[in-house]
This record gives C-alpha cells, structure tokens and sequence, in this order.
C-alpha cells in the first residue's frame, strides 16, 4: 500500500532542505510519495486535500484532538523536534497513531547558542554594536562586562544538551553546578561538578542556563514561589522551553535587580508573537535593557538542520517498514 507524507511548514527548511526531502533515496525505496505544505498544520489549517497517513510537523504546529480528528487517513506523526508537547498524545494514541520525535540533533548546537547568550549579555555585545552602528560612537564608557571564568554557571537539566553546557563552562574555567531529577553521577565524577537541589543552586548560581525538556512536573519550574532565592544579580539563560520559566516571576525579578539579566529563545506565548501580536508580558521582556529575545532560533544551524531531516527521514521508513523508532511515549 503506498504512502504519503505531507511536511508542513516547509519554509522553515529552505529550499535546499525541500529539495532533500523530495530527493531522498530511503524514501523513494520505502514506496513514499512526498508532498509539501507552507502552512502549519493545526485546527484552523487543515489542509483541502486529506488524503496522506503521515504528517511531517514543526512545533509551530499544534496537533490537537480536533487537528487529528478533522485527518481521517492520518496513521503517523513525525515531529521534526525533540519535543513534542505540540501533539495531543492521548489523542494520537487513541486512534492508534504513531508518533515519532528527534531525539538527538543538535545536542551541541543549542548549548552553543545558549553561551552565545551568555557572551552577549555578560559583555555588553548588543550594546556595544548599537553604540557604534546606530549612535556613531567609537567609546567604552558603560560597557564594562565580567569575566565567565570563575564564576558559578548552574545547569538546570543534565541530558545531551546540558552534558555539553557543562563543558563548556568547564572550557570558560568556571565552577558547574547542577540539577536533574535524575543524576548522572559518572558524568559528574568526570567533569567534576555537584548535583544540587534545584534550591540551592538558584541561589549559588551567577548565571542558570535551562536545558530540561517541557513536561508536567517542569511547568513553572522556575516561578514566583522559588524566584526570590535567585542569587541576587545572577542572570538566566532559556533555549529550552518558555512555560518552564513563569513570565511574571521573571519580569518581577527583572524589574528589582533579583535577576541581572535575562537570555531567551524561548517564550511562553510564542505562538502569539509569530502572529505578529506583540503584547501582554513578552512585550515587556523585549524592551527590557538587561534581556535578550530570539526567535527560537537555537537549534538553527545547517548542520543541525540536515541532521533532523536524516532522523526524520529514518523515522518515516521506519514506520511503513513497520518497525517505528524514536516513538514517542505518553
């Protein structure tokens, strides 16, 4: 029985990543027609034509009980993302549909991106780009940063990414604290670092970078109730999920020096500032001076990139083979 495949939101892969996917080998000898699609796939885009059995998703897509419902032949998700809290899995499961993930792709990009946040904000690059480009001054007056060596970094989430935040605090030469429900403790006897209470190390850290999955038990991870034992001036650092930090919590703490500064690419309304409404609480963030915002712009290398289109690519052979991988558990 043939296949198909819509991936939806394509632009988002270039037309180098379209071309790839069209011109893929595996999936031209599993028997899999492939189709594309600009839109995002959810309840209020559901495409005219209905007739494919996979769906090639980005998190932009938010496939929900009346998205699935509203796709009679749909019998595959295949997120092109790590997360996956973009799908209604109960939703999938009842009606049998498999789902499958991108476990690992850019376990370095990320944590790369994260310290890119770091140096920006602990030396003043913004600023001191906007004060030569914009005002045409050649002058350092107010831009004196700190050194990342010797302070304390606090890793919130020890997986793929975290592992690698820890290096790289290690190459800074700074002091690596962390925290996961989960401890590694052989990673932690090679790199030399501490698991702590998520407590304690809020308030040893000089800069707290997330790198923790988006689930249940991490909504508000970081909120109102535990914010104030921040180390005060530390900054916070997020290319993880948005609702694992509380928007109102941060800004308080923004606002009253608690936290130094801020570094995110990734907000808990994202969906509503890439309709272009720009208000409420992520309007706020932006015009702070001490944050930084990006577009969840962390995973975005081309190296990364082709590397989720390979899984991806395994994962949907791998399924019309009838041996699914990366399947995800609810």
């Amino acid at each position: 029985m043939p296949h198909k495949v819509v991936i939806f939101d394509i632009n988002r892969w270039g037309e180098e990543g379209k071309q790839y996917l069209a011109a893929s080998e595996k999936l031209k000898a599993a028997g899999v027609e492939v189709a594309f699609s600009d839109s995002t796939l959810d309840k209020d885009h559901i495409p005219a034509d209905t007739n494919f059995d996979i769906a090639g998703v980005f998190m932009v897509s938010h496939v929900d009980a009346a998205t699935i419902g509203a796709l009679p032949n749909l019998k595959c998700i295949a997120t092109l993302t790590t997360g996956y809290d973009h799908i209604d899995l109960a939703a999938a499961n009842a009606r049998g549909i498999s789902v499958s993930s991108v476990p690992a792709y850019g376990e370095n990009t990320v944590a790369e991106f994260a310290f890119a946040l770091i140096l920006a904000l602990s030396r003043k690059i913004c600023e001191a780009r906007a004060r030569v480009r914009d005002e045409g001054k050649f002058t350092t007056d107010g831009l004196q940063g700190f050194d990342l060596a010797g302070k304390t970094l606090g890793v919130v989430g020890t997986g793929r990414i975290g592992k690698h935040a820890v290096r790289m605090g290690k190459g800074f030469g700074m002091k690596i604290v962390a925290f996961d429900v989960y401890h590694d403790d052989a990673f932690a006897a090679e790199m030399g670092f501490s698991y702590l209470s998520l407590e304690d190390l809020l308030a040893q850290s000089d800069i707290i970078t997330i790198h923790c999955p988006y689930l249940p038990s991490t909504h508000h991870l970081i909120n109102a109730k535990n914010i104030g034992l921040v180390k005060h001036g530390a900054y916070l650092i997020n290319t993880a999920r948005g609702a694992v930090v509380e928007t109102a919590a941060m800004i308080g703490a923004l606002t009253s020096g608690q936290l130094g500064g801020a570094g995110l690419d990734v907000l808990e309304e994202e969906a509503e500032m890439k309709a272009g409404e720009m208000k409420g609480p992520e309007h706020d963030l932006i015009q702070m001076p001490n944050v930084i915002v990006t577009p969840h712009n962390a995973f975005n290398t081309r190296e990364a990139a082709f590397r989720i289109l390979d899984t991806t690519i395994d994962n949907i052979v791998a399924f019309v083979n009838g041996t699914p991988i990366n399947v995800v558990a609810q």
